[in-house]
């Protein structure tokens, strides 16, 4: 599969570019940064150092939205540090390329059109991915998929991460979300905290990343204060890797439960942020419903089987 990453590294986009760059499956043609779990110009060197660190520098990377289509930009410090790599960025090998010139966007409408049968994969806001659309609605017709890391249906108590309504990456640009979720795609799968937060992969568990690579190690090392957040938070200590688990969805979709229907997102008030999706048609009928596409949404997961996919990816960095 020939892959499009867009991110926000981010300790577990760190993750998902390390699953993504071990698998044989996929063909990495060009990763995107947004703003997110830091501002922009962060993102943009941890992804240009972390591929020094997976010795992939031949990737190009381009630099995305550095806030949201409206509004203003918010940072996740408290779960990823100022650096957005849990403090560990200067600790990344210097990068070995600089970010390309073209705009984000821009860039991944081209790969589109150089692609035959592009997989797409989004695991920060949307923003780009808006942007993009903007400039060609035709994107969604001519990628293969688009794999949305993103929102919180409510399924086994999961509600929202930054407030008790949304996920960060929805809340983060919310008309983004809304004007990709609208999009006619050919596939698209959100992957929401609905399925990553049902695979907790216990810090015991990682131990035997820190007897591989270099990378795997330092991929072991930024997870330990990640963590620690989910231990001060739910009490228990274990990764959580949600971008991890949406690159997975490709490799393993049969890993997870899936319901279908339209999806929208609410913009502004106390739930700015929030996605629903009518996955019992309960609002057939309704001009503002019957106007969206059916999407994929991921409501649960197989905790053990993509804990082993991404242990044993990891591993071999």
């Amino acid at each position: 599969m020939k892959v499009w990453l867009d991110t926000d590294p981010g300790v577990d986009d760190a993750l998902a570019l390390g699953l993504i760059l071990a698998r044989s499956e996929f063909e990495l043609v060009g990763l995107s940064t947004v703003f997110g779990n830091a501002s922009v110009q962060q993102t943009t060197r941890n992804a240009l150092r972390l591929l020094s660190l997976f010795a992939r520098h031949d990737i190009p990377v381009h630099a995305g939205a550095a806030q949201p289509l409206q509004g203003q930009a918010r940072y996740a410090v408290a779960v990823h540090g100022d650096d957005g790599m849990s403090g560990l960025a200067e600790r990344l090998p210097p990068a070995r390329a600089q970010a390309q010139a073209q705009h984000a966007a821009e860039a991944l409408l081209a790969a589109s059109r150089a692609h035959a049968d592009l997989h797409l994969l989004a695991v920060g806001p949307l923003s780009n991915v808006a942007l993009a659309l903007r400039q060609d609605p035709a994107l969604a017709g001519r990628v293969a998929s688009l794999t949305v890391m993103g929102a919180a249906f409510g399924c086994h108590g999961y509600t929202g991460n930054v407030t008790p309504c949304a996920e960060a990456n929805i809340h983060n640009d919310a008309r983004a979300a809304a004007e990709v979720l609208a999009a006619p795609w050919r596939a698209l799968r959100v992957i929401g905290l609905d399925a990553t937060q049902r695979v907790r992969i216990a810090l015991p568990e990682l131990e035997p990343l820190r007897q591989a690579g270099a990378a795997a190690e330092l991929l072991w090392q930024a997870a330990q204060p990640y963590a620690g957040y989910y231990q001060t938070r739910d009490g228990l200590a274990a990764l959580v890797a949600h971008d991890a688990i949406a690159v997975a969805a490709l490799l393993m979709p049969e890993a997870f439960s899936w319901r279908h229907g339209p999806m929208r997102v609410v913009e502004g008030g106390l739930a700015h942020g929030q996605t629903v999706q009518d996955w019992q048609g309960l609002a057939r009928g309704q001009a503002e419903w019957d106007a969206l596409p059916a999407h994929a949404a991921a409501v649960d997961a197989d905790a053990q089987a993509l804990t082993e996919l991404c242990l044993q990816a990891w591993a071999r960095h």
